[in-house]
């Protein structure tokens, strides 16, 4: 090879593994920003984005005791039961290859986050299988729990899988919830879904705040210590986040561990409490995840946890491992933007978004739900 061939191809070899280079925000240093230009989109582009979002903010009260109670008000016995926060307007951040390139609203103030929290969830969950504390997803649930949670023939067959992908139809009652009190039918009996025929765990998907909780409260079990402090101690603090997240349950839901009284905590905000957090923190738990689970080259998330994670559930294929995917199988499925595509959502428009395809990140707060899919073509615009 000649050596004016040989020093193009090195370059270009070069300016590949550039392109491909992350950057990561250190612990409370300002965000590195970029022009979308630089990597080849168009300001234009990325400002209509940003535009759309500001302007279709979701509807309903800042006061989010009243959204909940009003979003919840067809369930029986729904009452709020942790702690709430009046939420600001919308925010929101885009980032390619970890550098900033759009951002709009107040990045730094913390809100509540509903159920994106699911997939900090499901994050502790595949720190303890990485860790030991559980086998296998598959093992059943009943031999790491040993008081009667999982009791009955019915929730003895559920596996770890079964509540990950919301496929458990776990029966029975924690903090004083009821499974089938959780979102049922809008017509018809209340005492006919009550008393229903059970569906075999893996079989059938139904969103579930209860049986959410009671993943949240198996995985207490198996760590043995809060799972707020875990994710601070294995994922927060090595990801440079801010010391203002809170991750609550209800004022009900304490027990006690080794002596200790404990939290356990809520996958959402459903009931209040849930995942209190800035836009800049949700970004860097997007970009650690765009990094299939590597920070600055330290491996914190194992990657294999992830591609199980992104799995399509046999009863839903838009549906993960607690996080929703762009599966062009499902019936949620958008076209224009890549079925590589995984998302966090969160009642209230609380998005994390991630392109792996294009090595981009968004995180939207308090964008019309019913305009996400408006956003995100516009996305798929501004990525041409």
């Amino acid at each position: 090879m000649k050596p004016s061939v040989l020093f193009l191809s090195l370059l270009f070899l070069s300016l590949s593994l550039t392109a491909q280079d992350y950057y990561y925000p250190k612990s409370g240093a300002q965000w590195a920003q970029r022009s979308p230009e630089s990597f080849g989109l168009s300001s234009e582009k990325i400002n209509a984005v940003v535009s759309f979002a500001q302007a279709n903010e979701y509807s309903e009260s800042r006061d989010l005791r009243i959204a909940i109670l009003n979003g919840f008000r067809q369930e029986p016995y729904h009452e709020i039961l942790g702690p709430t926060k009046k939420r600001s307007g919308p925010a929101g951040m885009i980032l390619k290859n970890g550098y900033l390139i759009a951002s709009w609203g107040d990045t730094k103030r913390v809100d509540m986050t509903f159920s994106v929290t699911k997939s900090y969830l499901a994050t502790v969950a595949g720190l303890a299988l990485q860790e030991g504390h559980i086998q296998s997803l598959d093992d059943k649930v009943y031999p790491y729990i040993w008081d009667n949670t999982f009791d009955g023939a019915h929730n003895e067959k559920i596996t770890w899988t079964h509540l990950l992908h919301q496929t458990s139809d776990w029966s029975g009652q924690l903090w004083g919830g009821y499974d089938w009190a959780d979102r049922p039918p809008q017509t018809g009996s209340i005492d006919d879904w009550k008393y229903r025929t059970l569906h075999e765990p893996g079989t059938h998907y139904k969103y579930n705040d209860v049986r959410v909780n009671v993943l949240a409260y198996a995985l207490l079990q198996v760590w043995r210590k809060s799972l707020p402090l875990v994710l601070k101690e294995k994922i927060m603090d090595p990801i440079g986040a801010s010391d203002s997240w809170r991750w609550f349950g209800y004022d009900n839901s304490w027990v006690v561990m080794d002596g200790y009284k404990v939290q356990s905590v809520s996958g959402g905000g459903h009931s209040g409490g849930g995942l209190f957090i800035n836009t800049e923190d949700h970004a860097r738990f997007g970009l650690l995840y765009l990094s299939k689970g590597k920070w600055n080259g330290k491996t914190l998330i194992d990657s294999t946890w992830i591609d199980q994670a992104l799995v399509p559930a046999t009863a839903n294929p838009n549906y993960g491992m607690l996080w929703w995917l762009n599966n062009k199988t499902g019936s949620n499925y958008i076209p224009e933007i890549s079925d590589k595509m995984y998302y966090a959502a969160g009642f209230g428009g609380n998005f994390i978004m991630i392109f792996p395809e294009e090595d981009l990140v968004i995180v939207t707060r308090w964008l019309a739900p019913n305009k996400r899919e408006d956003f995100l073509k516009l996305v798929a615009k501004a990525l041409r």
